[in-house]
């Protein structure tokens, strides 16, 4: 994983993506997930699912805080923290990682938060070996 951050700024993170879920829109599955992400510059972008009757057009709370951050200019990630209201470590789903990886480096740390904060830490390349992403993409498609 990346270098280790400091106490102060992960309480941070992980009080605002805890703090996040509490503005989520989830009338169907009743399922509320907060996202916090951290910013090269430190700056923390938090997002919520929001759901759709047309299923297809739901966004998650990870998505959310990343479309925020790159529609705002930021482009490079330290960190990001997901909270839902169970008691698992429940960790960001396969449309979100691999949205992830067009922005995110392998090393990056996902932190996954209880409903109560007790949080446990993935690399990305943890959550998603192998990534398709940008780098991918020019290799293949638009470098030729």
């Amino acid at each position: 994983m990346s270098p280790t951050l400091n106490e102060e700024i992960l309480d941070n993170l992980f009080k605002l993506a805890l703090s996040a879920k509490e503005t989520s829109y989830s009338p169907y599955s009743k399922f509320r997930v907060g996202a916090a992400l951290l910013c090269e510059d430190n700056t923390v972008f938090t997002g919520c699912n929001v759901e759709n009757a047309s299923y297809g057009g739901a966004i998650c709370a990870e998505r959310t805080a990343i479309v925020k951050a790159v529609s705002e200019g930021h482009r490079q990630f330290k960190a990001i923290a997901v909270s839902t209201d169970t008691d698992d470590f429940v960790t960001p789903c396969g449309i979100c990682r691999q949205f992830m990886s067009e922005f995110v480096t392998a090393e990056l740390p996902v932190y996954s938060l209880t409903a109560t904060g007790d949080h446990k830490a993935f690399s990305f390349e943890e959550l998603l070996p192998h990534a398709f992403g940008l780098n991918e993409a020019n290799k293949y498609f638009l470098n030729k």
